[in-house]
């Protein structure tokens, strides 16, 4: 399955006035292409503070101490806000909980939809003739590596491929934007034709002049195939339109124009879609030359980065030692870590199109996890020294029979052996994830490669040559709110958002959201502020955009009941950690985690009369985290053990694992209570009853 987003060991922080907040402890989860992965937990558990994290858009005061977030062979945490202006919004979008919030109080929703559009457009298309440019070379070079031609034939090949790529692009773009003016005209006719003839018709001169507009905007051979009949019957329109209007009729005239473009619409839209390459006289010749050579150099190049890979591990196997000292040495690690980068960075195979997120960020995440080594070492030295201080006067205050209100600082600033693991398991992960590559190298289809590069830079091309217009962005935005389910959208179009409801804004934010059309799509809360009815409708269109799109979603919720039906996996966090982590099977039918049951004992239950059973106690203070099970203080399944040690993660199954001392062997046997294990028996009887009905 492919991975779109995996976060390893991250850490993040916060400074107060009171301390340093620990809200993210050292959590890992993978998101996979077209999965929803929910994140689940009470207020102040880490959620949304992940969510921004993987955005980029932390608080002023935040402290990232650790981990990687790997998308697209970059690490989010250390790419410039240049680079991550092509992430955030166009890749990775996000829905927030209050809808309102979201949305300007004084411009209409149209405005608010196509400006993102308006002002990303010019950016875009630099982003892609780089990309596109970039390719190119690559490809051309990997070509001459191969010994299929020299570098003026390889230059020439990709030279003529570029051009019949371009003019078909082009020829398609131009075609594009003729039909859908044509699809747009077409709905306008059949929406005024119906005002008509229930005498509603309102806005008349603005709604035809815009009718005219884009029905002039479909004249294309492609499309309109008869320009003149189309000009004749626009005449006729624009001859009586007026009239009719000021005479304010029953509009014979308007209605049997519209009834003739009508027609012309409907018979541009029945035409088949051309060929574009034929339709800008270009041969697909040259594309298809230049795919097949790409075969070859694919084939060829993957061979020799296979054997840099094998090098690499070898690299590995010497150099890991140095990193397991129980203190490390600056020196040895430095030199060590420069045989690592150099041999990992030159074992990336560049015709790859899914960048290794691993081997990509590599350098980039062995250096910040080694200087935070190093540069903790000084830190605790101060910290002990604070410590001791502190220390004193503590005890002064309690010999003279006085009771200190503070605590004293940890002697430990930064946690070196934590640290250290970290870049063992960032070593470990490189040299797993190339020695799986390695077994599996004789299953690689070089002909699906090839056609995959083609398409990389067919859709490049695309973003290099189309140009946003403001006719353009209004479409989109007009299909955009036709998909997340506004009716009436013309004239929805032009309202503000107090004229909508708390559902339709959602929507509407739904729409902004999907506008650059992203990889993933996060939504914190986003059903929080609605109420029950208006919640299952906005979860159930998440659910179709998922589904239609292929998107990759994280869904952000206190509430375990409401990704019942939407999750494919959950992670349960407490106290900026995940506690329990499965598909929503393993987590519904099977919890293992004290904190999880909780959840599902408060969880509303339509179908019994039981009180809901509140967790008792509040959020331990994160400046101050527990050294033991952070839920220990409010779980009573609690065992001496969760308050002087933090529980690792049992495996319970290959998709479940939870982070409790009840699953270690020599734990005495506890069952979920009661509520629980009675609501698991309700949700088995009601699933194995719909199976029976469907």
């Amino acid at each position: 399955m492919e991975k779109k987003l995996s976060v390893k060991n991250l850490v993040v922080s916060f400074r107060t006035p009171g301390g340093k907040v620990q809200a993210v402890r050292n959590i890992s989860f993978d998101l996979n292409k077209g999965e929803t992965l929910s994140i689940v937990g009470e207020s102040g558990s880490g959620k949304s503070v992940t969510s921004k994290a993987i955005l980029g858009i932390l608080a002023g005061n935040s402290i990232i101490e650790g981990g990687s977030i790997l998308y697209d062979g970059m690490d989010l945490l250390k790419i410039g806000e240049d680079e991550f202006y092509h992430i955030r919004g166009d890749r990775i979008a996000m829905i927030f909980q209050d809808p309102l919030s979201s949305l300007n109080p004084i411009m209409r929703i149209g405005k608010q939809l196509t400006e993102a559009m308006l002002l990303k457009g010019k950016a875009h298309n630099n982003y892609c003739a780089r990309n596109y440019n970039e390719k190119y070379a690559e490809a051309t070079k990997a070509i001459v590596d191969s010994g299929l031609m020299s570098q003026a034939e390889a230059e020439k090949l990709s030279d003529d491929a570029k051009k019949a790529q371009l003019g078909a692009v082009k020829r398609e773009l131009t075609y594009n934007a003729a039909h859908e003016n044509a699809v747009e005209a077409a709905d306008e006719i059949e929406d005024i034709l119906f005002h008509i003839e229930k005498n509603a018709f309102t806005d008349r001169k603005y709604t035809i002049r815009e009718l005219i507009k884009l029905s002039e905007g479909a004249k294309d051979e492609s499309v309109v195939s008869d320009a003149a009949k189309l000009d004749e019957v626009l005449g006729k329109l624009k001859s009586v339109y007026k009239a009719e209007i000021k005479e304010n009729k029953d509009y014979p005239g308007v209605v049997s124009a519209l009834n003739e473009l009508s027609a012309l619409m409907k018979e541009a839209l029945g035409r088949k879609t051309p060929d574009f390459y034929s339709e800008a006289g270009v041969s697909r010749e040259p594309v298809e030359n230049f795919r097949k050579a790409l075969e070859k150099a694919c084939e060829h190049s993957g061979a020799k980065y296979l054997e840099l890979k094998k090098q690499a591990v070898a690299v590995i196997d010497e150099n890991r030692h140095v990193f397991e000292a129980d203190v490390l040495n600056k020196v040895d690690t430095d030199a060590a870590g420069s045989k690592l980068k150099a041999a990992i960075s030159a074992s990336i195979d560049p015709m790859e199109i899914h960048k290794d997120g691993l081997a990509y960020t590599f350098a980039g995440n062995l250096d910040g996890n080694l200087k935070t080594y190093f540069e903790g070492i000084i830190k605790n030295k101060k910290a002990e020294k604070e410590h001791d201080k502190q220390q004193k006067k503590y005890d002064s205050l309690v010999a003279r029979g006085k009771t200190p209100t503070w605590e004293v600082i940890p002697s430990a600033a930064v946690d070196l052996d934590v640290i250290k693991d970290t870049i063992l398991l960032l070593i470990d992960r490189v040299k797993e994830h190339y020695e799986e590559l390695i077994a599996t190298f004789d299953q690689r289809n070089y002909a699906v490669e090839a056609e995959h590069f083609v398409e990389y830079l067919q859709e490049n091309a695309r973003g290099m040559s189309e140009k946003v217009t403001k006719e353009i962005a209004k479409y989109r935005a007009l299909k955009l709110m036709e998909e997340v389910g506004i009716s009436d959208v013309r004239k929805r179009y032009y309202q503000y958002p107090f004229e909508f409801s708390g559902g339709m804004r959602q929507r509407i934010v739904i729409a902004i959201a999907l506008a650059a059309n992203p990889d993933i799509l996060i939504c914190d809360e986003p059903t929080t502020a609605l109420d029950v009815t208006i919640q299952a409708q906005i979860l159930e269109l998440i659910n179709k955009i998922k589904r239609e799109r292929n998107l990759s979603i994280i869904f952000i919720t206190h509430d375990l009941g409401v990704v019942a039906n939407m999750a494919d996996r959950i992670a349960v966090m407490y106290a900026g950690k995940i506690v329990e982590v499965g598909t929503a099977s393993d987590v519904f039918y099977s919890p293992a985690h004290p904190y999880t049951w909780a959840l599902l004992s408060a969880m509303p239950d339509t179908e019994t009369n039981e009180r809901l059973e509140a967790i008792p106690g509040t959020p331990p203070n994160m400046i101050y985290p527990p050294v033991g099970d952070a839920f220990a203080d409010r779980n009573k399944y609690a065992l001496k053990v969760d308050f002087k040690k933090q529980p690792p993660m049992f495996k319970i199954s290959d998709t479940h694992s939870a982070a409790t001392w009840l699953l270690h062997p020599d734990a005495p046997h506890v069952d979920p209570p009661k509520a629980v294990t009675d609501r698991i028996e309700r949700m088995k009887k009601k699933r194995e009853e719909g199976e029976t009905n469907g």
